[in-house]
């Protein structure tokens, strides 16, 4: 169960942030952008967590999506290594954050030459899914797995051959139901799941959030919407679409733990 999380404002130079065309094109809107952050902030709080939000950091364009540099669990943080140059730097400035909710000896670092985005990173019950993707490398995955194997967690890497990260072909729901692309659907670490195929012009929706039972789905996606409410789970759309064009999902938005 979630308690707390961390967020960071959209800066003004998000306009610049990274941009793949994957989920479509234009350029975010800076007044919506800050507009959906804060009912972003507001659900989660309605959702029982405690909630930090950090201020905007106009050095780093991508910076609102603080799940990336740094991965969180119950017993220690990971501070990852991001592997594009103008995102690398807020790795250190996630760090005062954390240590808000961690003691030194809990904290660690992916060291180069590893790269790791927490975006590749799924957990479910106590193994961890990393994707092995141009953000997250073999190096990057190793050196993980050795940290939380010393707290009781188990790791696996999974290949991503369709576009950014991970958690934007799969992402675990809880009761063991995925939702999977279709190239994730024939992915053999998830045959034992219960998988969902997101249509592939719903590609987007596929990061929905699932926040202690109640599921964030992105605002405009009706078949991934149905399939998740078919499941059983209540769930609150959000509209993420300034963030959508800057490759940035509901899951990019916080560290949650």
């Amino acid at each position: 169960m979630f308690t707390r999380a961390i967020t960071r404002r959209p800066c003004r130079a998000l306009i610049n942030g990274i941009a793949t065309a994957q989920f479509g094109e234009g350029t975010p809107d800076y007044d919506k952008a800050i507009a959906q952050h804060d009912k972003y902030v507001e659900t989660l709080r309605g959702l029982g967590l405690e909630v930090l939000v950090l201020p905007g950091d106009e050095r780093y364009p991508d910076s609102c999506f603080v799940e990336d540099p740094a991965v969180v669990m119950d017993g220690c943080a990971v501070i990852t290594n991001p592997a594009r140059d103008s995102r690398n730097g807020e790795k250190f400035e996630i760090i005062d954050a954390i240590r808000q909710y961690y003691t030194e000896d809990q904290i660690f670092h992916i060291e180069a030459p590893g790269t790791m985005e927490g975006g590749d990173v799924m957990l479910v019950d106590k193994h961890f899914y990393v994707g092995q993707s141009d953000r997250t490398n073999k190096e990057g995955f190793e050196q993980f797995k050795a940290i939380v194997e010393k707290f009781g967690y188990t790791a696996s890497a999974v290949p991503v051959t369709e576009g950014l990260h991970l958690k934007d072909f799969v992402i675990y729901l809880e009761n063991n139901n995925m939702l999977v692309t279709e190239v994730m659907d024939k992915e053999p670490q998830f045959k034992d799941f219960n998988r969902f195929i997101v249509p592939a012009e719903e590609l987007y929706a596929v990061n929905s959030l699932n926040i202690n039972g109640t599921v964030l789905v992105p605002k405009g996606f009706p078949k991934t919407q149905k399939i998740i409410e078919d499941l059983g789970y209540p769930i609150i759309l959000m509209d993420t679409n300034e963030f959508r064009l800057i490759d940035g999902s509901l899951t990019c938005l916080s560290l949650r733990f």
